[in-house]
């Protein structure tokens, strides 16, 4: 059996003749004819009934229908899986990332994956609602792929893969009461006035949680999108926070402790729409992604 004859099967089970299959695939109506015959013989059934008006399927043609529609699907999908290895990669990429991104060296990314493919035009956007504003944007475009944090299983329309995590650590000010101390626990730091990041952050939503599992309370009064200027607020006196690991507090005279109750961890995703994963320059800047993760980040999840 060919493709070609399923071809024809297909489109005389869908114009409904003969002659209108012929012209939908540019044959007379006597090779429509015999590759008809080829197949039914083939299968050693007959697959239309033919009347003077039109061609109706038996019903060994109609269990034959859905089976030709995947098969014929499955050669397309293999064409164009060898056709994307004979071209370049082209087209625009739209990439949301959170505010800001640390814990990849995006620049370096960027720069190898654009040498990698020219002839692909990136766009970033940031988004100051944090993951949840990325989420929705993948989801309802114009991102295409992007950097998030979330703490949910992945949301409908958005595939997640996880690159690395990163831990978040209490940080305090001199002269806090627990500043000698080599751990503190949530509890102990329930009371305190806090720093954190707005409602939406996936930090934000990795603390919130943490209080709420232990049944404890605290009050933020100061959110900051940046996690970098934090350990600075947190010097001023106007709280405390947990920060990510990456956050260099040198020259900042902060405290940075061991969380008794366990580490919390955040993880960083990089987030793609299911309706445009196939799409070669998203699938072709995912792989440049776990690349680097692979190469720079060995410690990974």
């Amino acid at each position: 059996m060919e493709l070609r004859h399923l071809e024809v099967f297909l489109a005389i089970a869908e114009e409904g003749t003969l002659t209108a299959a012929g012209e939908r695939l540019h044959l007379v109506q006597s090779g429509v004819s015999s590759t008809l015959r080829a197949l039914e013989t083939e299968f050693g059934a007959q697959l239309f009934t033919r009347t003077a008006r039109k061609a109706v399927l038996t019903d060994a043609g109609a269990a034959l229908l859905p089976e030709a529609r995947a098969t014929l699907a499955a050669a397309e999908r293999a064409r164009r899986a060898v056709a994307d290895t004979l071209t370049e990669v082209r087209g625009p990429l739209v990439v949301g990332t959170m505010t800001p991104l640390r814990m990849i060296d995006l620049p370096r990314l960027l720069g190898r994956f654009q040498t990698d493919h020219p002839h692909v035009t990136v766009s970033m956007q940031a988004f100051p609602d944090g993951s949840a504003g990325l989420i929705r944007a993948l989801v309802e475009g114009p991102l295409d792929v992007a950097f998030v944090s979330v703490t949910t299983p992945s949301p409908a329309g958005v595939e997640l893969r996880e690159l690395v995590r990163t831990s978040l650590q209490p940080v305090v000010p001199p002269g806090h009461p627990y500043a000698d101390a080599p751990d503190v626990s949530l509890a102990e730091l329930s009371g305190d006035r806090w720093i954190d990041s707005p409602p939406g952050f996936g930090n934000r939503t990795i603390t919130d949680e943490a209080f709420a599992r232990r049944s404890l309370q605290r009050t933020v009064t100061l959110e900051t999108s940046d996690v970098t200027v934090m350990p600075g607020y947190v010097a001023a006196g106007l709280g405390v926070a947990l920060v990510p690991g990456f956050v260099s507090l040198d020259d900042v005279p902060v405290r940075r402790k061991r969380l008794r109750d366990g580490q919390l961890f955040w993880p960083m995703f990089l987030a793609t729409a299911t309706s445009r994963a196939e799409r070669r320059a998203v699938r072709a800047f995912t792989q440049a992604v776990q690349s680097e993760i692979d190469l720079f980040n060995p410690q990974r999840p």
